[in-house]
């Protein structure tokens, strides 16, 4: 049975982190609004703001609430862990206060999967402290996420391996104590297993940032960029520092993947709830050709479809957090690549209708809206585009249908009434009865 029953002492955790949030948190997305801010663990003054914010979180017991408790933490599940992560969507700065920010948080995972003893003692448990940031470093400029066109290369040298090659596009490597790198290792073994993943420590001799990428909503002339396009010349490294065994990085990257995916449905139904929250103030608030927008009929479809729309994808992200809490692994594949799809879709329909309603300010920097806004193509590409999880959709739903067997479709009616018709044949032609049967 499909459950999401709250427990009241867990309700009690809910209400205490979106009161901690609106009252607490989401100042710092105004006093720190840029989006490396969260991850520069060397400004002292963001730190010193955050530091008694976690320290809370922590005494509440909601530190790191993606991990089990053989990691230190509490071991919600995925149904507890959504409900949660609609509140801290509300915020940029929540999932760093909450110990579950991206990538973080699957570099965790995987660590914790993968990594050796000693591996977890340098990395693992200072990241799940909060004291220092990662990334990892995937996708290539000439192949995006297709691992299959790979080319950045790690060859074994003595006692280590040497990573030569480009990477696009990898998150706050500028503030990274390390760098998960993914680097074809076989380039004559199938195309999934060809590649390793290494554990790279940033101040390794080799690494050059070519150049921080801004995205829309940061200034590249006042370098707010925080996604790097990197160089890796002739970076070496231990024998060790390989996650997992060589030829499975395809398979490491698939343990965290995943579960970033579903982590930012959750957090995206918050940030629409508060964009809805916007429309609906706004609708109460604003007159125009004398009446409310909440008395016009184009608002009120703006409201209805908003509503519909986002409860539905709740509904979606919470059956999907049940199947990975009480099914074997990968039974939800199909339901994350479907929350994968509307993830985007969601958070762009909602916030235009909020935005609009709004008018020319909802374009300013004056609200949030225009920056959420923003942010819709960027998850329609994050952990690959939404193209590839829609083929992914299609071919899982298609394994559980056959061809037809005959010429015509299975629906064929002029078969079935016949069968129908040799079923209740001692009904339908027993002249005591009355009835019409079509012929």
């Amino acid at each position: 049975m499909v459950d999401f029953t709250i427990a009241p002492e867990f309700q009690a955790k809910l209400d205490w982190a979106a009161a901690f949030v609106r009252e607490e948190v989401e100042p710092l997305d105004l006093l720190f609004p840029h989006g490396g801010d969260p991850y520069d663990t060397r400004n002292e003054k963001a730190r010193a703001i955050l530091r008694p914010l976690q320290d809370q979180v922590r005494e509440q017991g909601l530190w790191a609430c993606h991990l089990g408790p053989e990691l230190d933490g509490p071991g919600f599940g995925q149904v507890r862990l959504a409900l949660l992560n609609e509140i801290l969507g509300r915020s940029y700065w929540a999932p760093t206060v909450f110990g579950t920010a991206a990538p973080d948080t699957g570099n965790a995972e995987i660590l914790a999967m993968f990594g050796t003893d000693e591996q977890k003692a340098r990395y693992l448990r200072p990241l799940l402290d909060g004291d220092i940031v990662s990334t990892f470093s995937m996708t290539e400029p000439q192949a995006g996420a297709d691992p299959k066109e790979f080319v950045c290369r790690a060859r074994r040298d003595g006692e280590g391996w040497v990573i030569d090659g480009e990477k696009w596009f990898s998150s706050n490597a500028r503030y990274a104590a390390f760098l998960i790198v993914m680097a074809v290792t076989d380039p004559d073994a199938p195309p999934h297993a060809r590649m390793s993943m290494f554990i790279v420590p940033a101040e390794t001799p080799g690494i050059e940032i070519k150049r921080n990428v801004g995205t829309m909503d940061e200034r590249e002339n006042l370098d707010e960029g925080i996604h790097a396009y990197i160089r890796y010349h002739h970076v070496r490294v231990p024998l060790d520092a390989m996650l997992g065994g060589p030829g499975e990085g395809f398979k490491v990257a698939q343990a965290r993947l995943g579960g970033g995916r579903v982590h930012h449905a959750m957090r995206t139904v918050g940030k629409c709830t508060r964009a809805f929250d916007m429309m609906c103030e706004r609708a109460l608030s604003r007159r125009t050709q004398g009446t409310l927008l909440s008395e016009k009929q184009a608002v009120q479809q703006f409201i209805a479809d908003s509503w519909v729309e986002l409860q539905q994808f709740r509904l979606l992200v919470l059956h999907t957090a049940w199947i990975i809490d009480t099914q074997p692994h990968g039974a939800a594949r199909t339901q994350i690549a479907m929350c994968k799809v509307q993830t985007a879709k969601v958070l762009h329909d909602v916030i235009q209708r909020a935005l609009h309603l709004h008018g020319s300010l909802g374009t300013t920097g004056e609200l949030p809206l225009a920056k959420w806004w923003m942010a819709a193509p960027n998850l329609a590409l994050a952990d690959g585009p939404t193209e590839v999880h829609r083929t992914t959709i299609a071919r899982q739903l298609l394994k559980n249908y056959r061809p037809a067997e005959g010429l015509f479709p299975s629906e064929h009616i002029p078969p079935k009434l016949e069968a129908a018709r040799k079923r209740y044949a001692h009904i339908i032609e027993d002249d005591g009865l009355s009835g019409r049967v079509d012929a």
